[in-house]
C-alpha cells in the first residue's frame, strides 16, 4: 500500500535513495535547519524595551562593559557645538564615543549574519565590521586639501590627509594581524593550552594577504627605484630645476596611474575571494565554521540570549551608521589640531585610528577565541585584513580618482616593510595549524614595538623617505625644511655652472 510504504520510508530508515525526505537526520540537516533558526528572535516588529535590553546585553560580557561608554556619544555631539574652540576635548570624546557606536554596528552585523548561511553570514559580519573603516577613509579623502586649497597660513601640508589615510590602511592590516590575532591566541591559550585551526582558513587567508602586500608594495617600490633618476641643472633664475622629461611631476603622475589601475585589479581579486567563499557555502569552509560553533564552550548561553527582530536589526544598523559617520567627521575635523599638539601623523594613522575603527571586530574575535571558536576568530582577524588590503584601501583610491584627489598607494617604505614583515611573521605562526598563549604574546609585543617606532617616525613634511618635495621646493611660496648638507651641495652646483 502506498501509505504504508511512505510511513515505513520515514520511520524505518529505508529512504536512503530519497534524499529529499525532511525527516532524514543526516549531516545536511543542520546545514539547512539551524542556519535559518539560529538567529530567530521569536518576535516581530520593533519593541523599544526589548531593543534596549538586547542592545545592552549585546553578544558578550566585554561588549556589555563597552556599552557603559554610551554617555560619551551625546557628550561628544554637545561639545562639538558648545565648545568649538577645544579641539582636543572634542577629539577625545568623539574617539571614545566611536567605541560603543562601532560595537553596536558590529553586534547588529552579527545579528543579521546569524539569519544567513554560515559562510555568507561570517562574510557579512566582517563587512559590517569594516563599514566604519570605509566611512573613515571616505571622510578623510573628502576632507583632504591640496596645498593652496582654502588655506591661508601655515605650512603646505595643512589639510593634506593622504599620509594619514595611507598610514591608516596599513595600520588596519597590522592591527588585525598582530594585535587582534595576538590577543585571540593569548586569550584562547589561557583557557585551552593549545588551540588547533583548519589549514583551509589560515592558508587561504595568508596567501591572499601576500598577494595584497605585493600589490600595495609595487607603487612604493616603483617610486623608490626611479626617484633618483632625474638630473639637475641651473635655471635662468639660479634655482635648481629638472631638465629631463622624466620629472618628479611625471613620476608622480605615473605612480597615481599605477595606483589607480592596481586598485581596480585588487578589487577584482577581492571579488574572486568573495566568489570562492560563496561557492564554499556547503564545503570545507562551511563545515569548519559549523564544527567550531558546535564546539563553542558558551553555545547554550548564546542560544538562550535574546535577539533582535529583523526590524530591530535594521534600526540598529541605521542608528550605528549615522552615529559612526557623525563621530568620524568630528574626529577628522580635529586631526590637524591633534597633530599640532604633538601627536605624529604616522602614529595617528597607523595606531590610533585603526584601534577605534576596528574595536567591534576585535571584541568579537577575542570573545570567540576565548570560547574556543578559534577558526571563526581567525576568520574575523584575517577577513578584515584581506578586505582592507583588497577592497577598502583600493576603494579610497578610486573615490579619490572620482573626486580629483591624488590618492595613491605610494606608501612610506618604512610602513610597507612593516606590513610585509608582519604578514610573514603571522604566516609562520599559522603554518603548524595550532596556537598557544606564547605565540599570542609575541605578536602583541611586535605590535607594541611598531607603535613605539611610529611615535618617533617624523611627519611627512619633515622627512619623506619616498618624496622629493624638500629637494625641489626652493622657489615655493611656503617655508620648507631642507638638510644643510644638501643645500650646500645644491649651491655648489649652481656656483660651478655660473
Amino acid at each position: 500500500m502506498p501509505t504504508s510504504n511512505s510511513h515505513t520510508s520515514a520511520d524505518g530508515g529505508h529512504d536512503s535513495h530519497n534524499g529529499s525526505n525532511e525527516n532524514t537526520a543526516l549531516l545536511p540537516s543542520f546545514l539547512r535547519g539551524e542556519v535559518e533558526h539560529e538567529g530567530e528572535s521569536g518576535r516581530h516588529g520593533f519593541h523599544p524595551r526589548h531593543f534596549i535590553s538586547v542592545t545592552y546585553k549585546s553578544s558578550n560580557i566585554v561588549s556589555q562593559y563597552v556599552n557603559l561608554l554610551w554617555p560619551f556619544v551625546p557628550l561628544a555631539i554637545i561639545f562639538r557645538y558648545a565648545l568649538p574652540n577645544h579641539p582636543l576635548l572634542i577629539f577625545g570624546f568623539a574617539y571614545i564615543a566611536m567605541i560603543p557606536s562601532a560595537n553596536l554596528l558590529g553586534f547588529a552585523g552579527q545579528e543579521f549574519a546569524k539569519k544567513m548561511p554560515k559562510v555568507a553570514g561570517t562574510l557579512i559580519e566582517t563587512t559590517f565590521g569594516s563599514l566604519v573603516e570605509i566611512i573613515l577613509f571616505v571622510v578623510l579623502i573628502v576632507k583632504h586639501r591640496e596645498p593652496g586649497e582654502g588655506e591661508d597660513e601655515g605650512n603646505g601640508d595643512e589639510g593634506n590627509l593622504i599620509p594619514i589615510i595611507q598610514a591608516a590602511i596599513l595600520g588596519s592590516i597590522l592591527t588585525n594581524l598582530l594585535l587582534c590575532l595576538g590577543l585571540c591566541f593569548f586569550v584562547g591559550g589561557l583557557r585551552k593550552t593549545t588551540q588547533k585551526f583548519h589549514s583551509a582558513i589560515s592558508e587561504t587567508g595568508n596567501g591572499l594577504l601576500l598577494v595584497a602586500a605585493f600589490g600595495l608594495l609595487i607603487p612604493s617600490a616603483f617610486y623608490s627605484a626611479l626617484k633618483g633618476e632625474t638630473t639637475l641643472e641651473k635655471g635662468s633664475l639660479g634655482f635648481v630645476i629638472f631638465k629631463d622629461r622624466f620629472t618628479p611631476d611625471t613620476l608622480q603622475r605615473d605612480i597615481l596611474k599605477i595606483s589607480q589601475v592596481t586598485s581596480v585589479v585588487l578589487i577584482i581579486a577581492f571579488g574572486c575571494y568573495l566568489l570562492y567563499n560563496a561557492k564554499s557555502q556547503h564545503s570545507v569552509f562551511h563545515e569548519v565554521i559549523e564544527r567550531d560553533e558546535h564546539g563553542d564552550l558558551d553555545r547554550e548561553e548564546d542560544q538562550a540570549r535574546m535577539r533582535y527582530t529583523g526590524t530591530e536589526t535594521t534600526v540598529a544598523i541605521l542608528i550605528s551608521l549615522t552615529l559612526a559617520t557623525l563621530l568620524l567627521i568630528y574626529l577628522v575635523e580635529q586631526i590637524e589640531a591633534v597633530v599640532h599638539s604633538g601627536v605624529p601623523d604616522q602614529f595617528l594613522g597607523l595606531i590610533l585610528l585603526p584601534l577605534v575603527e576596528k574595536a567591534a571586530e576585535h571584541l568579537t574575535a577575542i570573545d570567540e577565541a576565548y570560547d574556543g571558536v578559534i577558526n571563526v576568530a581567525l576568520f574575523h582577524c584575517l577577513g578584515p585584513s584581506i578586505q582592507t588590503a583588497l577592497f577598502n584601501g583600493p576603494l579610497v583610491v578610486i573615490v579619490g580618482w572620482i573626486l580629483g584627489k591624488p590618492m595613491d598607494l605610494n606608501f612610506e617604505i618604512f610602513m610597507i616593510v612593516l606590513v610585509v614583515l608582519g604578514i610573514l611573521v603571522v604566516g609562520n605562526f599559522l603554518r603548524d595549524g595550532e596556537s598557544n598563549w606564547l605565540e599570542g604574546a609575541l605578536l602583541v609585543i611586535v605590535y607594541v614595538i611598531i607603535a613605539i617606532a611610529s611615535w618617533y617616525y617624523p611627519n611627512p613634511d619633515v622627512a619623506t623617505s619616498n618624496g622629493l618635495e624638500g629637494m625641489v621646493a626652493l622657489a615655493g611660496p611656503k617655508h620648507v625644511t631642507i638638510d644643510k648638507t644638501l643645500l650646500n651641495e645644491l649651491l655648489r652646483m649652481v656656483n660651478s655652472d655660473a
